[in-house]
């Protein structure tokens, strides 16, 4: 019976971040209540309240299954040892996160919830601190993979690895901006690997 009843739960728990991310798609962040992501999940107020104490912790719940998994993909990419150029690590990584958003539907939902839908203010400032640390993280890894190649003589002389890093996470966020824009539109989402290459051959030797 326990297993059953914790089985329930999760399963509650999951209408309630599914619902959450409909509501929030349609709504915006902002503008949702509690009492509506209740009322779309076809549960109580207190059920919503049992599994999440306020808006903020649902939303990193829902980011936390369906964007960090993405995250940490493209982190072991960087850092991939076992591929012999640094340069292509970065390329996979960028192609890997693109490749994620457009293949899996509720990732890309809510990257355009993130991108689009969300005044990070008051109770959802968190949330943003939360975005700038694993942002300067990227940069670290980005960083240290550009001095790798540096180092094995793939990257293009006169380069430095920091500026590079802060280069190339600009481009890609911009590029992220432009996608979550477009939505299904499609005007530069056919370019992006080849985007993707033309920048990281930018760096090459």
């Amino acid at each position: 019976m326990a297993r059953k009843t914790k089985a329930e739960a999760e399963l509650t728990r999951q209408q309630i971040i599914d619902a959450a991310r409909r509501v929030f798609y349609r709504c915006g962040v902002t503008k949702s209540t509690l009492e509506s992501i209740a009322g779309e999940a076809g549960v109580t107020r207190g059920a919503v309240y049992w599994h999440f104490k306020n808006k903020t912790e649902l939303f990193f719940a829902m980011r936390a299954q369906a964007i960090l998994p993405l995250l940490d993909h493209i982190d072991d990419a960087i850092l991939d040892e076992s591929i012999a150029d640094p340069l292509d690590g970065i390329e996979r990584a960028l192609q890997q996160m693109m490749a994620g958003l457009k293949e899996n539907k509720v990732a890309g939902e809510v990257f355009r919830i993130a991108s689009l839908r969300c005044e990070y203010v008051d109770e959802l400032a968190p949330i943003l601190e939360d975005f700038k640390r694993s942002h300067s993280l990227r940069i670290d890894k980005m960083t240290l993979a550009y001095r790798r190649a540096a180092k094995k003589g793939t990257l293009r002389e006169g380069l430095d690895p920091r500026a590079m890093a802060l280069d190339t996470m600009s481009f890609f966020e911009g590029l992220l901006r432009r996608v979550a824009l477009e939505a299904d539109k499609g005007i530069i989402t056919g370019n992006i690997r080849a985007m993707i290459r033309a920048h990281i051959a930018l760096r090459r030797k």
